[in-house]
């Protein structure tokens, strides 16, 4: 009995210690917020859950939408015996670990198996293989998680066995009913006096959720936390700001879309040296290159158009990037389109170059401390000669303002 009480007490306190996002885990599909589509009344997958006559199953989605959720729930509700497995970390052995356990299991009990496999896009074809005839046979019931595309990303014959489910990012009715959730659930939420939260912070932290369920809650957590530590009585825009910064983000401690923001004014503003720093730190940083390429598309088109036909870019700038320390975006490139940027400053400073006369106007576009680093060396050959000389006439021109401040100063 004490045994009991003090496994009971463990459990209690490790629950009151976990993330805000995994205290919150639904706990019914009725609970489960955002993929209507797919867990609505009478909506497929919810059927096949909750009648437990689920075959093999991917669920492909964005970050935070609910992969591993579902799978937790359909493990409470089928009569199936459960095996999760990572791929990350999991190998062929493991794989033929649990099929001797789903045979010896059938054998003796008649009850099948569930296998959950997350992040299955990190199983190779050799992998994949292995585990396919336990799929064909129906000795495994195989659900798939996944962020990639399964059709780059699985074999053909082990999709073609499995039902395809996507999963769509969370809307922002959706994120703000989670942090509704997250204020009014005593037990679970944010505590028995959960903070008031600023209009204006509460939009910031829908927007940057990005339509993850996880990232959301996460950073209203950390908002929460540094509102309390300061002492207010409500969360504010700077509190969602820093919790945002202090995220482990792909960006270190710059935002996604500050990191975008400066890039396309880098490259609007005729800066080259700073285009391919902000374009390198993407890269390094593991940015999907489609999402740069889609961003240079829509500013070849709005921006330059005919006026530059060349569009060469340096490859050596991401080695820099590597050994550089990464420099906050300079607040004027910052995004300044979301509700309160301005408060905080974002954006201030910024001369929108198309209003000059030249379309050039002598701005920084880099860290301060990484300003004078040339990564674009124009050959003299072709149109890069003309390249040349414009760019030495603007270097020529920040250096001349730079050392006029300087005698100003002294």
């Amino acid at each position: 009995m004490a045994q009991d009480l003090f496994g009971s007490s463990l459990e209690e306190r490790l629950r009151r210690r976990a993330p805000l996002a995994a205290r919150l885990r639904p706990r019914s599909l009725d609970e489960v917020v955002g993929q209507a589509h797919l867990l609505g009344a009478g909506k497929p997958l919810r059927v096949l859950i909750e009648a437990d006559r689920l075959s093999s199953v991917i669920l492909w989605g964005p970050p935070g939408t609910g992969k591993t959720t579902i799978a937790r729930l359909i493990a409470g509700v089928t009569a199936k015996a459960f095996e999760p497995l990572s791929a990350v970390s999991a190998g062929v052995k493991d794989v033929r670990e649990i099929v001797e356990r789903a045979r010896a299991r059938l054998g003796e009990h008649g009850q099948g198996t569930i296998l959950f496999l997350d992040e299955v896009h990190r199983f190779n074809r050799t992998q994949q293989d292995a585990l396919l005839p336990h799929v064909e046979e129906g000795l495994l019931v195989l659900i798939g998680a996944t962020t990639e595309n399964p059709f780059f990303s699985l074999t053909a014959p082990l999709l073609s066995r499995s039902t395809l489910f996507r999963l769509e990012p969370l809307d922002s009715d959706d994120v703000r009913a989670l942090f509704e959730s997250a204020r009014t659930d005593a037990d679970r939420g944010l505590g028995d006096e959960p903070l008031e939260i600023d209009p204006d912070a509460l939009e910031h932290l829908v927007d940057r959720s990005e339509g993850d369920a996880r990232h959301a809650l996460t950073s209203l957590e950390v908002a929460h936390g540094l509102a309390l530590e300061a002492a207010r009585e409500r969360i504010t825009l700077d509190d969602a700001e820093a919790a945002l910064a202090m995220r482990a983000l792909r960006y270190g401690d710059d935002e996604h879309y500050d990191v975008l923001s400066a890039f396309i004014k880098s490259i609007r503003g005729s800066d080259p040296d700073a285009g391919l720093y902000w374009l390198a730190r993407m890269l390094e940083a593991g940015e999907d290159p489609r999402l740069v390429a889609r961003r240079l598309v829509i500013l070849a088109s709005e921006d330059v158009g005919m006026a530059d036909p060349q569009a060469l870019l340096v490859a050596d700038a991401a080695a820099d990037v590597r050994d550089q320390p990464a420099g906050a975006v300079p607040v004027h490139l910052r995004d300044a389109h979301y509700p309160g940027a301005r408060k905080l400053g974002h954006g201030e400073g910024y001369v929108y170059p198309h209003d000059a006369p030249t379309g050039w106007v002598p701005q920084e576009y880099r860290p301060a401390d990484l300003a004078d680093r040339v990564y674009y060396r124009p050959g003299g050959q072709g149109a890069e000669a003309g390249v040349a000389e414009i760019l030495e006439r603007r270097r020529s021109r920040v250096q001349n303002d730079q050392r006029d401040e300087e005698g100003d100063g002294r």
